[in-house]
């Protein structure tokens, strides 16, 4: 005599489905209520001149490693000359 009543795979995979989506929605109310309300945002002020001195920064290591290779090419060239 069985104390439990027989499984239903089905039931149970709709529950876990039903569950899963339930979480998914979840997951994305609270990460729409934190970028919406907790999160700050600069301003259109601070973005400029956060872009300008990334931009900057850029252009100097880019420079510097154009520098460093050109040099080391022309080390390259007096220490192994082509014949």
């Amino acid at each position: 005599m069985e104390i439990f009543p027989p499984k239903n795979d089905k039931i149970e995979s709709k529950i876990e489905k039903n569950y899963l989506k339930m979480k998914i929605v979840n997951y994305l109310k609270e990460t729409y209520d934190e970028l919406v309300h907790k999160v700050s945002w600069p301003s259109a002020q601070d973005l400029q001149s956060s872009v300008l001195v990334v931009s900057i920064a850029s252009l100097i290591i880019a420079l510097i490693v154009f520098l460093m290779d050109a040099l080391f090419n022309a080390g390259m060239g007096l220490l192994f000359p082509t014949i």
